[in-house]
Formats: C-alpha cells, structure tokens, sequence
C-alpha cells in the first residue's frame, strides 16, 4: 500500500482503476434519466425518502457505466478509466444544479461513488477470471496504481478488505468510497460528507491503516 497520502487535488485528477475496454459483466436494459428526474429524486431523499437512494443509485450507475464504457472503448492500451472525470460530468448531466439543495451534492457524489465501486470492482473480477494469474497484494490507496490487468487481484483485495470496513465503521468505508473511487479530494469529500477538512484527514488516515492491515491479514 502506498504511503503517501493525498489531501487534495483538482476535480479533474486522473483516478486510474482499469487500463482496457472489457465487456460489461452484465447486460439488461438501462435505466434513463434527465437531470430534473434525478434532482427531484434528490430533494425525496432529504425529506427522509430512503427509497429514492435506490432510485438514485439505479440512475447513476446506469449513467457511469455507459461512461466508462465508452471511455474504454476508445482507450489506447494501458490508457486507464478517468473515474473523476466520469462521477464530475454525471453529476453535471444528472443534476441540475439551479434547482438543488447544497446537500444533495453530498448525496449525490455518495450515490456515485458506491456505484464507481461496482463497476470497478466488476470490471476486475471480469479481469481476473480472464487472466487467472499472480498473487500480488500491493494496493496503492492514491487511486493512481491499478491501471493494469495483473493488478485486478489488488482491486479485489480491497473491496473485500473495504467490505470488513464497513461491518467496523461505515463513516470511513464512505470516506475510502469517495476518496479512492470517485476520486474527490479531501475539501471535495468533507464538503459531501459536511464535515471539515481536517476530521477527514484524521479519518483517511485511520481508514487507511485498518485496509492495509486487513489486506495483509485477509480473514
């Protein structure tokens, strides 16, 4: 696992996660939305509607997936998945910003960045079953170096140690979920999850040590 730990950066940082286009692990018909949709969703959601999260998260992966499909497709090989770029302009297309709440930003990049998860994490298992080879357990947290085929078994390393996170703190599984797969800085995370800058310093930090210590020590 890296040591360095990031604490901020541009909205548009490149977050690399998978490095080739690969088909889409499922099919189905997807979902389609407008901005008003999602931001009236939104709004639901802050009058205590907890059923319109699923609906939002419906929306949004469908919105992702296509995305980063298509950013695939195009990809050059070793050119990885900008998952950034990607949660920034679904929000930007499913949002619309005049007529919502500021905490349905929060909401919103939290939906998002759950569903990035998901993607991502399918993609590698897709990559794993694919390639079937090594045992490497490096994980870098700075969503810089997972760009490759061999490293599909470090995605996977770390959504099961993410997943013992939150059975442990679900508060910082959310932190790992925006920092590492949306790929929102520390001031873009604490603005999501209405906290200051520095507690998610201190969170990230904790967040960190207990997914390094679960990956070397996998239950």
């Amino acid at each position: 696992m890296s040591a360095s730990e990031k604490t901020d950066g541009p909205a548009g940082r490149d977050t690399s996660v998978v490095s080739q286009a690969t088909p889409s692990p499922g099919s189905g018909p997807q979902p389609v939305a407008d901005a008003g949709q999602v931001t009236r969703l939104l709004a639901s959601v802050r009058e205590g509607n907890r059923q319109a999260i699923d609906l939002v998260f419906d929306l949004v992966y469908a919105q992702l997936h296509s995305a980063a499909r298509r950013q695939l497709a195009r990809a050059r090989p070793g050119q990885t998945l900008e998952t950034t770029v990607l949660v920034h302009e679904a929000y930007l297309k499913l949002v619309d910003s005049a007529n919502a709440h500021w905490t349905d930003r929060g909401h919103f990049f939290a939906v998002a960045a759950k569903a990035m998860r998901q993607i991502i994490i399918d993609y590698a298992r897709w990559t794993a079953r694919k390639k079937r080879g090594g045992d490497v357990q490096r994980v870098s947290l700075d969503g810089i170096d997972v760009a490759s085929e061999e490293r599909a078994s470090e995605l996977l390393a770390l959504d099961a140690a993410l997943t013992r996170l939150e059975s442990f703190s679900e508060p910082l599984a959310r932190i790992v979920e925006l920092r590492f797969f949306a790929g929102l800085s520390i001031e873009e995370t604490g603005e999501a999850l209405n906290l200051p800058p520095h507690q998610i310093k201190r969170e990230w930090r904790k967040a960190r040590a207990f997914l390094f210590q679960a990956i070397q020590d996998p239950a």
